[in-house]
């Protein structure tokens, strides 16, 4: 009888990012993610990133409030394959169970995306996929996700509403896309969020005004937990009456709702 004892597996920890990736704003970590969560990631020494560069920046930031478990160079970061960026893996395509080798080896795990919580609009579904088919416990930390604050923020509905990610980029097929989005949102009630590349935000306030109709309302979150974060609520017939409160340099959330 073989005295070899496997080990008791580690936990995949799901770590927010703040939501200033990309931007020239950098608040205080303390302002958005609680100690706790900064706590539990400083003491992570193996990770899956959806950025390896980005990822040693954030944990540069943590180390500031709290120290790391060890030095940024003895980190272990695997970052997820770049198919898994373009196509996304929210639809089960990519098999992420060798990632979690450390976990399996006993290491708790890290999961990070490069703003907000991963798998949540950013990649990383995959990974807590394969865990729970691993027997992996999966952790999720508290942290800003910018699709949540938006709608709170938005006076839509709350109770039902549906993430339906990024537009098509084709003028034509967007517009069709929205009138079928706010078809829905106007005969079921049901609040629909959508996001879009920073630089097309002005795009596509272009191509909501013009193709939603008069009263039904539109909302747009922008730079959101930063200092100059915008939100705007309202009917689109008095959006074309407002100075566009969007622009191509941040991340923004869309909605619409009646």
């Amino acid at each position: 009888m073989s005295n070899i004892q496997t080990p008791q597996k580690g936990t995949l920890y799901l770590v927010p990012a703040p939501l200033d990736f990309g931007c020239d704003e950098m608040p205080d970590l303390q302002a958005t993610l609680p100690l706790g969560t900064l706590t539990v990631a400083a003491g992570l020494q193996h990770w899956v990133c959806e950025n390896a560069k980005s990822a040693r920046a954030y944990l540069k930031r943590i180390h500031a409030i709290t120290p790391l478990c060890c030095s940024i160079q003895d980190m272990q970061l695997v970052e997820l394959p770049r198919e898994v960026h373009k196509k996304g893996d929210h639809n089960g395509n990519f098999d992420a169970r060798g990632l979690l080798k450390p976990a399996l080896e006993g290491h708790d795990l890290g999961l990070i995306s490069e703003a907000g919580m991963p798998a949540v609009a950013d990649p990383g579904s995959s990974v807590v996929r394969a865990a729970h088919d691993l027997g992996i416990t999966v952790v999720p930390l508290v942290g800003p996700v910018s699709l949540l604050l938006a709608l709170a923020a938005s006076g839509l509905n709350g109770q039902n509403f549906a993430f339906v990610g990024y537009l098509p980029q084709d003028a034509s097929e967007r517009s069709q896309r929205i009138r079928e989005l706010e078809s829905l949102a106007l005969r079921h009630g049901q609040t629909q969020l959508f996001i879009e590349t920073p630089y097309r935000n002005l795009a596509m306030l272009q191509s909501l005004l013009q193709t939603l109709q008069h009263n039904t309302r539109l909302s747009i979150g922008s730079g959101l937990t930063l200092q100059r974060a915008k939100l705007v609520s309202d009917s689109v017939s008095n959006w074309k009456k407002k100075t566009p409160a969007v622009d191509n340099t941040t991340p923004a959330v869309f909605s619409i709702g009646r």
